[in-house]
Parts: C-alpha cells; sequence; structure tokens
C-alpha cells in the first residue's frame, strides 16, 4: 500500500501547511491581482503528473499561472500507475481536508467506474463546502464544475492537415484508451482528413481498454510499436492521442522518416529529445491551462458555478499548434476550416 503510505506523510505536510506555515502562500507580487485572500488551490493530477509533455503538463501549465498571476498558495499531488479508486479518492479527500477550496481533479479517472459513487462523488459528498473541479468528468453535484473541451473540433483541424501533408494518401490515428472521450478525438481527426481529402485511408489503433487501467496513456514503448506498425502500412503521418505515449509515436515517426501530430500541449515546444521536433508537424492544443485558470479565478471572485463548461473553438478551448512552420503553407485552409465550425456551417461528429 505505498500510495496509502504516502498519503499519510503527504497528510502530515498538507496538514501542517493548513495549520499556518506560509512559507509557500505567493502572496508576494502584485497587490492588485484579484486574489481573495486565504484561498489555497489543490489539485490531483492523472497518472504520470507533471512531466508528461502533454494532458497534465498543461493542467500543470494552468496552477503554475494561478500561482504567478492571483498570488495564491497552491499544491499538487501525482497519481501513482496501478491505484485503486480508493486511492484517488484519498488525494481529494486529504486536499479538502487540508484547507485546500477549491481542489481540481484531472482526468475523467476520478470520476471511476460510476461518476455517481466514484472518488470525485465521494470527495464532494464528504467535503461539502469544498468546491471541486474535474477535467474531462461528468460527476454531478451541486459544488462540482466539469470542465470539458470540444476535442473533435480540433482534432479536425489535424485531420484535415494530416491529409493536406499526407504523399502517401495513409494517416493514422493512435489512442491511448478505448473510452468515449478518446473516441471523440478520433471521430474528429477523421472527419477532418476527410473533409480536406475524401479518399484519404485512416488507419486506427488503440494501446488499451479501461480493463486494462487505460495504461496505454503511459506506454511510450507501446506507442513505439503501434506507430512503427502503421508507418509499415503506408501511413506517414499520425496523430497520437495518447498523452505520454506520444513520446514513443514520436521516436518511431524519426526512426522510419515520417510524420506526427502531438496532442493537448503544443509538443514541438514540450518535447525533452530536441532530435524530435522535425517530426512533430503539429499538435492539437487542448487548452487545460485555460480551464484551470479560468475555473480558479472565477472562483476567487465568487463565480464558481456548477455544472459543465465546455471549451471549443470559439473559446479558444481547443485549437492547433503551427511551432516549427510545418502547417505554414496550409494555415489559411485550416483557419478556413475553423471559421466554419465557429459558425456553425461544419458540425464535427463526437463518434
Amino acid at each position: 500500500m505505498k500510495v496509502l503510505a504516502a498519503a499519510a506523510v503527504a497528510f502530515v505536510a498538507l496538514g501542517t501547511a493548513a495549520c499556518g506555515d506560509d512559507s509557500d502562500t505567493g502572496t508576494s507580487g502584485d497587490s492588485s491581482a484579484p486574489a481573495k485572500k486565504n484561498v489555497k488551490v489543490g489539485l490531483a493530477f492523472d497518472i504520470g503528473g507533471r512531466g508528461d509533455k502533454s494532458f497534465n503538463d498543461s493542467a500543470a501549465a494552468g496552477l503554475d499561472r494561478v500561482k504567478s498571476e492571483l498570488n495564491l498558495d497552491v499544491k499538487d499531488l501525482a497519481a501513482v500507475a496501478g491505484e485503486s479508486e480508493n486511492d484517488k479518492y484519498s488525494r481529494l479527500k486529504l486536499l479538502c481536508q487540508s484547507g485546500y477550496n477549491p481542489v481540481i481533479a484531472v482526468g475523467f479517472v476520478y470520476d471511476g467506474a460510476d461518476a455517481k459513487n466514484g472518488p470525485l462523488a465521494r470527495a464532494a459528498k464528504d467535503c461539502p463546502n469544498t468546491k471541486f473541479a474535474i477535467v474531462d468528468g461528468g460527476t454531478t453535484a451541486d459544488n462540482v464544475a466539469d470542465l470539458v473541451f470540444a476535442e473533435e473540433q480540433g482534432s479536425f483541424l489535424v485531420g484535415a492537415a494530416a491529409a493536406l501533408k499526407t504523399k502517401s494518401g495513409t494517416v493514422g490515428f493512435i489512442g491511448g484508451c478505448q473510452v468515449d472521450l478518446i473516441k471523440k478525438f478520433e471521430a474528429g481527426f477523421t472527419a477532418g482528413a476527410k473533409a480536406a481529402k475524401a479518399d484519404v485511408k485512416v488507419l486506427t489503433n488503440y494501446l488499451s481498454t479501461p480493463a486494462e487501467a487505460c495504461k496505454g496513456f503511459n506506454d511510450p514503448t507501446g506507442g513505439n510499436t503501434a506507430a512503427s506498425g502503421m508507418y509499415d502500412q503506408g501511413a506517414d503521418v499520425i496523430y497520437a492521442a495518447a498523452g505520454g505515449s506520444g513520446t514513443g509515436v514520436f521516436e518511431a515517426a524519426k526512426a522510419k522518416s515520417k510524420l506526427a501530430i502531438g496532442v493537448d500541449s503544443d509538443q514541438y515546444n514540450t518535447v525533452t529529445d530536441a532530435g524530435l521536433k522535425p517530426v512533430i508537424m503539429t499538435s492539437m492544443l487542448k487548452r487545460v491551462d485555460n480551464a484551470v485558470f479560468n475555473f480558479v479565478k472565477d472562483f476567487a471572485e465568487d463565480k464558481f458555478k456548477a455544472g459543465p463548461t465546455v471549451f471549443d473553438l470559439k473559446a479558444d478551448g481547443v485549437g492547433y499548434a503551427t511551432s516549427g512552420g510545418q502547417v505554414d503553407d496550409i494555415k489559411d485552409k485550416l483557419d478556413a476550416f475553423k471559421a466554419d465550425i465557429v459558425s456553425g456551417k461544419i458540425t464535427v461528429p463526437t463518434k
């Protein structure tokens, strides 16, 4: 029970902070920032935590902005591979009991198998005076905000980019886990590719299932193997919606002299190995950082709203990256697709 033991140690540390340790309160700086006194923000990461160069790092960037721009005390805790739903519940409960309010859960894993009785639902019931938010979740409670995204819209744009750039006429999609959320990425990607080039072929592969605890989000080796197989089948551009496994896809692209598309963060700028930059054609941007920051800012201004808030193309919640210049020549076409989606002329499928 390493996770629970670690949680016990963390509880002592957090309890000390809650009892008046102001060594990391973040109260210095611009006193005009719209921060409410004594607001302490807790955040629980999905598996992979800080350093995944993708989903979690985008959430971390939002939390870092909260600390620097709103002058608030923040604390984040990481998930551990193979942990139970009870471990996730304990992490959220630990934060709320230690005086952190609001508390943000990053990832649908905090819904659990049954969102009505999952980790977040239990924590929200036990901590009725704490406001929670979940990224990509569906837990319903009076003190829970759901921060959700139109991933299919951003994926449509990078799907169009893949089709416009392919030389072989075949592109690929690799998902981290076969769940409805990631299927939205696939649906948008395929629709965008077909809109740009009707006869393009789209190969699909998922690295894991919920029965495998969605381990495919943190499996670079599996990503590499899946991508290598797709490249061998003729694909020359692959979109990886697979979190930390995307690094393996980029490595396969480099080995095969092909291209890849990142996800969540601008992975051209976040990838650790500079040698992988040339193969990252673009990334589908999922602005979890904006969602986290805006949620906390609203809370600090007494504007908390329970229920779903959707971050779409119109709200700058999703988009595509231009770092590296590889889509500069098709940017006008991609922006035209974007305008049509925003105006409603194009409705992007989610399935």
